[in-house]
């Protein structure tokens, strides 16, 4: 992932290189090269990249990594306030709850909309299991609902569901 000092180096040869396009044109058109609108078009181009990675270097590009967490796929998500993610079968409580802290990072929004009285994010773990062959049932681990309107929520509140784990096969615990 890039930093943001690698993005104030990209700008500044972005920048460079616009102003290297600008000295073309005016010498395109001092001369009246038949390339001259082109290297106007190129210009701008150029413009609007440099403008786009000093951008990105103002803006912190972090993301947060809990450590125990596992990897997830984002199943379902109605921009609002429900998210499911899919997590697999060989995973520990305490993994799952790291997993959960992860997505609840992860998740968050400045775009979600909460509805009146609900102003929480639920994340549900789920992970699919098959009793017998042909068959699979999906199976709710936990659960953490987080606030909607603060990125650092102290509060958040996890369920894990012991009682599922003794559904897991035992083969993958």
């Amino acid at each position: 992932m890039f930093s943001q000092a690698d993005f104030i180096q990209y700008a500044q040869w972005s920048g460079i290189a616009t102003l290297v396009f600008a000295a073309l044109t005016v010498l395109g058109f001092i001369f009246k090269w038949g390339l001259r609108f082109r290297l106007v078009g190129t210009t701008g181009f150029m413009l609007v990249l440099t403008v786009g990675l000093f951008s990105l270097s103002l803006a912190p590009l972090t993301r947060t990594v809990i450590p125990g967490a596992v990897r997830y796929n984002l199943v379902y998500d109605n921009g609002s306030t429900q998210t499911v993610i899919a997590i697999p079968p060989q995973i520990s409580p305490t993994q799952l709850e790291a997993t959960l802290r992860q997505a609840a990072s992860d998740l968050y929004s400045y775009g979600r909309l909460g509805r009146p009285g609900d102003n929480q994010l639920t994340i549900r773990a789920r992970t699919i299991i098959h009793p017998e062959p042909g068959v699979s049932i999906p199976l709710y681990l936990g659960q953490i609902k987080r606030s909607l309107a603060s990125r650092e929520d102290p509060q958040m509140a996890i369920d894990i569901y012991q009682d599922k784990f003794a559904q897991l096969p035992k083969s993958n615990t």
